[in-house]
């Protein structure tokens, strides 16, 4: 049985380890498109501080260990798939050939449409080859000055590597409020002053009308008529699943690779991982992404073992971020936006950055927002994706918010 996995992130590679374990004496590909070994790209903000050197970020530290498992690393793109004659071209001539193969690919930056977005010192913050061009010139030239286009969550969990190389540093937020997919207004204003007490420049309902240079110095034109002077434009705006080459597969697509249960799409033998599957939220039943690497990784397994002919079913995704900006943690969870009739409860302490919010539906507690109130991240996870009835425990966090992990330790699960 040959199997290839296209793409080295978290899903590709526990995939592979997994289909290892299954299948001992499988051929393993795995398709890396980087000319890198494969890494995470969540080390990467520990890089640009200075907490880990570049090998620190590599998923596998051992050198060998591919070698180990018997699985073959390959560098290269895919260019197209072939899913009658099973096999991905790289270009060049080259081939792959597989009888299983999964899609794990990933996600890469979305590009803004404006002029001068091609411009020498323009990046994003994505690869190690982006952070390598950060550290770099903020070694060669102290101070430098980078404006930052996105408040999203990539946005805001390298704004402390930044700082701590001595950038001035200028975040732009297009909406009226930073990480608007994970945060209410109250979690974000709370988010918005604590990086702003850190030295952050944030502009809100402010984006570049077009980038232009002058002297070897980018100019920010804002659309008030503003203009920042910029060595750096970081493009942070979010990520778009790496669908391209599928164009002519077959395969179905809508945000991305729809999958069933069993992680497999609609050409059999060909299954999905990670922030390019489109599969079940275990809550909802909706269809929908969900990139974040624990759902890759848990995919990749499910994925690998169905590959292997061990059916096993994926139980659905879980929506939750847990962030860290400039040391104040922050985390959502389920349908943290709350239901139509639903009801909610909340705590706010604005003086030292608490905030929780719980919203219910009936006496379930369907979705939380939290800033600073790190010791419930269980407990909120465990109450919401559990779907536990909380019964006559509802009035007493309606009342108070904070009593989240009593609740937890009580086993509520046993109260009808």
């Amino acid at each position: 049985m040959r199997h290839l996995i296209i793409g080295s992130g978290p899903a590709g590679v526990v995939a592979a380890e997994t289909l290892r374990k299954a299948d001992p004496v499988a051929d393993i590909t795995l398709l890396c498109g980087e000319p890198e070994p494969p890494y995470s790209r969540m080390a990467i903000p520990y890089l640009l501080k200075g907490d880990i050197a570049e090998a620190g970020t590599h998923l596998r530290k051992d050198a060998d260990h591919y070698a180990t498992q018997r699985i073959q690393v390959v560098h290269g793109r895919a260019r197209s798939v072939d899913t009658t004659g099973r096999t991905v071209d790289l270009g060049g001539g080259q081939r792959l050939p597989y009888d299983r193969l999964l899609i794990a690919t990933g996600s890469r930056p979305s590009r803004e449409s404006i002029p001068g977005i091609d411009l020498p010192g323009v990046r994003s913050c994505w690869t190690l080859e982006d952070a390598r061009a950060i550290l770099a010139l903020a070694q060669a030239k102290p101070g430098i000055r980078i404006v930052q286009m996105g408040a999203g969550f990539v946005g805001c969990i390298i704004m402390e590597g930044l700082l701590s190389r001595g950038v001035d540093l200028t975040i732009l937020v297009r909406s009226g409020y930073m990480v608007r997919r994970m945060m209410n207004p109250t979690a974000s204003g709370l988010l918005q002053q604590w990086c702003q007490a850190k030295g952050v420049k944030i502009f809100t309902r402010t984006q570049p009308a077009g980038l232009s240079a002058a002297d070897g110095v980018l100019q920010v034109a804002l659309a008030d008529g503003r203009v920042l002077p910029a060595d750096i434009y970081l493009s942070a705006v979010g990520v778009d699943p790496n669908l391209d080459f599928l164009a002519g597969s077959g395969i179905n697509l809508g945000q991305g690779i729809v999958v069933d249960e069993h992680l497999q799409s609609s050409v059999p033998g060909v299954y999905a991982a990670g922030d390019v599957a489109e599969s079940r939220d275990c809550l909802t039943g909706k269809r929908q992404l969900n990139a974040i690497q624990p759902n890759a990784v848990e995919q990749g397994r499910i994925a690998a073992l169905n590959m292997a002919g061990r059916p096993t079913a994926f139980k659905g995704s879980f929506v939750f971020n847990v962030l860290t900006t400039l040391g104040l943690v922050s985390s959502s969870f389920g349908e943290w936006e709350g239901q139509p009739g639903g009801d909610s409860a909340e705590v706010l302490d604005a003086a030292r950055y608490r905030y929780l919010n719980l919203q219910f539906q009936g006496d379930r507690l369907i979705g939380a927002n939290s800033v600073g109130f790190t010791d419930h991240v269980g407990a909120l996870r465990g109450l919401i994706e559990g779907r536990v009835r909380l019964g006559r425990w509802k009035q007493r966090l309606m009342e108070d918010p904070t009593q989240i992990m009593q609740v937890y330790v009580a086993g509520v699960h046993s109260v009808a």
